[in-house]
């Protein structure tokens, strides 16, 4: 005998929140858990297109490429840490001791009140903070030594589970995703893969395009400042690269860095008194930004996620608080995603079409702005002849428009 199984639409809504309540409380109280794997899905998003590219290039089968790409990554990974790390930890003890010998040299100066014309300003208080916390810095309490190998031993096994998650996000990928999509309604299906199409693109241009511009500035710093003779030019470079993650504030933390060993340590071979070895250094550290700023960062950036600069800043700035470096390397396609995923819903619930537009053109910087025009050239005269052509047929149908109303407003008086 058939029964009608089929839920009511009351049990069905219920049935949805309760699911959705409980999931949201699972990533709450799982929150480690959860961040971990994000890690590990930015990895497996990371080195993806390596397993893509032997999958659509040879013969081999996704699961072959995915163990070669996975394995030869986990040797990159351990290997050249292991090989850079002798090298990387001088030089860090290098900018470590500079920073400190600064710290100590302005709590000196702090201790002792400052006067300026006929006022005189007491900064003991500062002074002493700031000799407090590089004590608590640099002697750390016996306490502490539990506490550290406890750290260390949990994040020990939570780089395992990072491990094992980024292989199962690299073979079960396509498997987990159509899973997903089965989850809403046959009729629903198309508008959530063209969805999931136009947030894969924002991530794949910014990610991509912000780790090729960390590794640029990484790369070329650490050169300029080997050719400077800087010590610590290896760990000075790759802050320098960290660092462009935060628009603005980050470059001028990393210059003061940079300028702060210069000031102490001089150069290897500038013959030059250790204060004009850091102006020359302060001095090639903005020429070296004016350029990214003004050609590579438009080059590579520009058609990745364009949005205003302020929203922009504040978003990498808090996630840098809560979240450290991941978060602010995330924060950005993750704002985009959400600006996409709340258009969508509001055309839905307004009951228009999904989507307006194919969506190529979202968050695209106009081409002005990635390639502008030099003053006097052929492509600026173009385009402000455009604009002066836009202002004026604006103006004529203003004009229109008043001159239609002065007449309408005529036609409606009576004496």
């Amino acid at each position: 005998m058939k029964h009608d199984t089929a839920w009511s639409l009351t049990f069905r809504y219920t049935a949805g929140i309760i699911s959705f309540l409980a999931f949201v409380v699972f990533l709450f109280y799982a929150r480690d858990v959860a961040r971990n794997l994000v890690v590990a899905a930015f990895i497996a998003y990371l080195i993806n297109p390596a397993v893509v590219y032997l999958v659509n290039n040879t013969r081999i089968s996704r699961n072959a490429a995915v163990n070669i790409v996975y394995f030869t990554s986990l040797i990159l990974l351990v290997g050249v840490p292991a090989t850079l790390a002798p090298i990387f930890y001088d030089e860090a003890q290098v900018v470590f001791k500079d920073l400190l010998n600064l710290s100590s040299q302005l709590s000196a100066v702090l201790m002792q009140p400052v006067q300026v014309g006929n006022l005189v300003f007491h900064l003991e208080e500062w002074g002493q903070s700031l000799a407090q916390l590089q004590g608590v810095i640099t002697t750390p309490l016996p306490k502490d030594a539990l506490h550290l190998l406890e750290t260390t031993s949990v994040g020990v096994l939570w780089f395992l589970v990072i491990l094992v998650a980024v292989y199962l996000f690299l073979s079960e990928w396509t498997g987990l995703r159509e899973t997903m999509f089965d989850f809403a309604l046959p009729a629903y299906r198309d508008e959530l893969r063209e969805l999931y199409r136009r947030i894969r693109r924002i991530w794949m241009a910014y990610l991509r395009g912000q780790i090729v511009l960390m590794v640029i500035v990484g790369v070329v710093f650490t050169v300029t400042w080997l050719i400077l003779g800087i010590p610590g030019a290896l760990a000075l470079g790759l802050i320098a690269g960290l660092f462009t993650l935060v628009p603005d504030v980050g470059p001028f933390l990393a210059a003061v860095i940079a300028a702060s060993v210069a000031l102490l340590e001089g150069s290897t071979w500038i013959d030059l008194p250790n204060f004009w070895v850091a102006v020359i250094l302060v001095a090639v550290f903005f020429a070296l930004m004016t350029v990214k700023n003004l050609f590579l960062r438009p080059l590579i950036m520009g058609r990745s996620v364009h949005m205003h600069e302020g929203l922009v800043f504040i978003a990498i700035i808090a996630a840098t608080v809560l979240e450290g470096i991941l978060g602010a390397l995330l924060v950005v396609p993750v704002l985009a995603s959400v600006i996409i995923i709340a258009g969508y819903l509001q055309r839905r619930i307004l009951g228009l079409s999904p989507f307006e537009d194919d969506g190529n053109t979202q968050f695209v910087a106009p081409p002005e702005k990635v390639n502008p025009p030099r003053r006097g050239s052929r492509k600026f005269k173009l385009l402000d002849q455009a604009r002066a052509s836009r202002d004026h047929s604006f103006g004529s149908s203003t004009s229109t428009t008043s001159t239609r109303g002065k007449k309408n407003n005529r036609k409606k008086t009576y004496p």
